[in-house]
């Protein structure tokens, strides 16, 4: 078993908020401030994001590339994961920034990370969206 962790070192430590004696008593309570954390839900709609929008290009290499070879049909199949995986980074990232926008009490954890969640979204909209003209134009060559 591994014994007691180490003192936080003089960057980790920081100052107390505030101190309230109490009454009677020559000990007192501290209030710590508490540091933000980055949110985890920003974080994963980022990464859904860029992987939908990853896919997407998958969608329109597949239907240019493979006409002949029926790269409609891998063109389809990974239009359904760019659609999911950005839809997937839209509601993460929806979650994440009611999570931030959240008011919490001081004692609390106070989230960031509002731009990792716009950015998730924005690339999970780009992401659904080129995957599904990608699959427009791999079936529009595929018939024509």
């Amino acid at each position: 078993m591994a014994g007691p962790p180490p003192p936080p070192t003089d960057d980790q430590r920081r100052p107390p908020k505030r101190v309230e004696t109490v009454p009677g008593t020559p000990f007192g309570v501290v209030h710590l401030d508490v540091a933000p954390v980055t949110s985890g839900l920003a974080i994963g709609a980022l990464v859904a994001g860029i992987a939908s929008a990853l896919v997407s290009l998958l969608v329109i290499c597949f239907g240019v590339a493979f006409v002949d070879e029926g790269g409609a049909w891998a063109s389809g199949a990974f239009a359904v994961l760019g659609v999911l995986t950005g839809v997937a980074a839209v509601v993460i990232g929806l979650l994440g920034q009611r999570q931030i926008r959240r008011p919490v009490a001081p004692p609390a954890v106070r989230f960031t990370g509002r731009g990792l969640a716009v950015a998730g979204i924005s690339c999970g909209v780009a992401g659904a969206v080129l995957s599904l003209l990608g699959l427009g134009l791999a079936l529009l060559l595929a018939l024509a």
